[in-house]
C-alpha cells in the first residue's frame, strides 16, 4: 500500500513548486511519483533541463518514480530504445508501458536484471492482452498496473469496470492503482481535474481515495498538478487496509466512545442483517455498557448491545436495514448518508473504522 502524486514538467508548476511538492510529500510518507514524458502541450525544452534534476532528488529521497514510455521517451531522454539500465541510472524505478510495444518485448522488459518494474495500463488490459502476454512468460511479480486519468470531463471509467479490471488483473498477483484529482490546482490544459473514475471528479481527495481502497486498489496516485497541503495530509492518513466511514454520534457514554475509535473486522460469517465487529466484546475490558437510546434502529445505524444482552454485551453492529427498538441495544451513532454506499465494500475479512464528525 502506498501513496503518490504526479509531476509535469513543462506545464503549469514552476521547477521550485515541482521541488516542494516533492519535499512535502515525502515528510509525509509518500513513495511514488509518476510523471510522463510526452504530453503534447508540455514546453519541451523546460521539460529536458528539469526532468533530470528532480529526478536525481528524488532519487536521493529513495522515490519510485513511475514514467510512461513509448520508443520517443527513450530519444527525448538520449537513451537508444529499450536502455533500461539508461533510466534506471536516472532514477527510474517503474516504467508505465502506454504504447508501442509488443507483448513479446514487454515480457522481456519484466524480467530486466536492473530492478525496474513494469507498470501496465489497468483501465485497457483484457483478459485477451493476458493470454498472448502469457505465451512469453513474463515475471508478473515484477509487475503491477496503474489506471488511467481521464481530463476530460464524461470519459473516466465506470465503477463496474474498475472492479472487472481489478479482478483480471487479482488473477495474476497483479496490484492496482489509480489516481483521484485534485481541488487546489487542476492540470491544464483542460482544469478539470484528473480522476480515474468519474464519479470522482470534483470530491475530495480523502472521499475519492477511502472508495478506491475500498474498490482494492493499493496504490492512489493525485493526480493533478499541485495538491494541497491538507490533501496531501489527508491521504496520508488514511488507512489503506480499512474502510473509513465517516459518523454521527447519537447518545452515548464513554465506553462506547472508545469502542468507536477502534479498527474492526467484518465477521467471515456474515451476517444477513448487519455487519458484525469481530474484535468489539473483546474490547471491553471488564467494563459495563448501561442501556442508552434504545429507540428505533435505521440503515446504517451502529448499535453496541448493553449489559442486559448478557454475553453479547459490546457487540457492534452497523445495520443493514431497520429494525424495532430493543432494551438490550443502544444507538450510538449514524453512517453519514454519503458514506452508506461504503457498507457494500465490508464483506467478510474487510476492516474498516469509523471517523467522528460532529465530536
Amino acid at each position: 500500500m502506498s501513496y503518490g502524486i504526479s509531476i509535469y514538467f513543462g506545464l503549469d508548476n514552476t521547477k521550485q513548486e515541482n521541488i516542494k511538492l516533492l519535499k512535502d510529500a515525502h515528510e509525509l510518507g509518500f513513495t511514488r511519483i509518476f510523471t510522463s514524458l510526452h504530453i503534447p502541450e508540455a514546453n519541451y525544452s523546460i521539460l529536458k533541463t528539469e526532468a533530470r534534476e528532480f529526478f536525481n532528488l528524488a532519487k536521493k529521497y529513495n522515490m519510485d518514480i513511475i514514467s510512461d514510455i513509448s520508443p520517443n521517451t527513450f530519444k527525448f531522454l538520449d537513451l537508444n530504445d529499450m536502455d533500461l539500465k539508461g533510466l534506471c541510472d536516472i532514477g527510474v524505478k517503474t516504467i508505465r508501458i502506454d504504447f508501442g510495444y509488443t507483448a513479446e518485448k514487454i515480457s522481456k522488459m519484466s524480467k530486466n536484471p536492473y530492478g525496474i518494474k513494469v507498470q501496465l495500463n489497468a483501465s485497457t488490459i483484457t483478459k485477451e492482452f493476458f493470454e498472448n502476454l502469457d505465451r512469453y512468460s513474463p515475471n508478473y511479480k515484477n509487475m503491477d498496473a496503474l489506471h488511467n486519468f481521464y481530463p476530460r470531463v464524461g470519459t473516466g471509467i465506470s465503477e463496474e469496470c474498475m472492479k472487472e479490471k481489478n479482478t483480471i488483473l487479482s488473477k495474476r498477483g497483479i496490484k492496482a492503482s489509480a489516481f483521484v484529482g485534485s481541488n487546489n490546482r487542476k492540470r491544464g490544459p483542460l482544469y478539470d481535474g484528473l480522476p480515474s473514475l468519474e464519479a470522482h471528479r470534483g470530491i475530495e481527495v480523502r472521499e475519492a481515495a477511502n472508495h478506491l481502497f475500498a474498490l482494492g486498489n493499493k496504490s492512489i496516485f493525485i493526480g493533478d498538478s499541485l495538491p494541497g497541503k491538507k490533501e496531501l495530509e489527508d491521504l496520508s492518513r488514511l488507512n489503506p487496509d480499512a474502510v473509513e466511514l465517516f459518523i454521527e454520534l447519537k447518545e452515548c457514554d464513554n465506553v462506547t466512545l472508545r469502542l468507536l475509535t477502534e479498527t474492526y473486522t467484518q465477521r467471515e460469517d456474515e451476517a444477513r442483517d448487519a455487519i458484525r465487529a469481530s474484535e468489539s466484546r473483546l474490547l471491553l475490558n471488564g467494563e459495563k455498557i448501561k442501556a442508552l437510546n434504545t429507540v428505533d434502529k435505521n440503515y446504517g445505524d451502529i448499535i453496541i448491545d448493553n449489559e442486559k444482552y448478557m454475553r453479547y454485551m459490546g457487540e457492534l453492529q452497523i445495520l443493514k436495514g431497520s429494525q424495532k427498538s430493543d432494551y438490550r441495544t443502544n444507538v450510538v451513532a449514524s453512517v453519514l448518508q454519503k458514506h452508506i454506499y461504503l457498507l457494500k465494500y465490508i464483506t467478510g475479512g474487510k476492516k474498516f473504522y469509523f471517523k467522528i464528525v460532529n465530536n
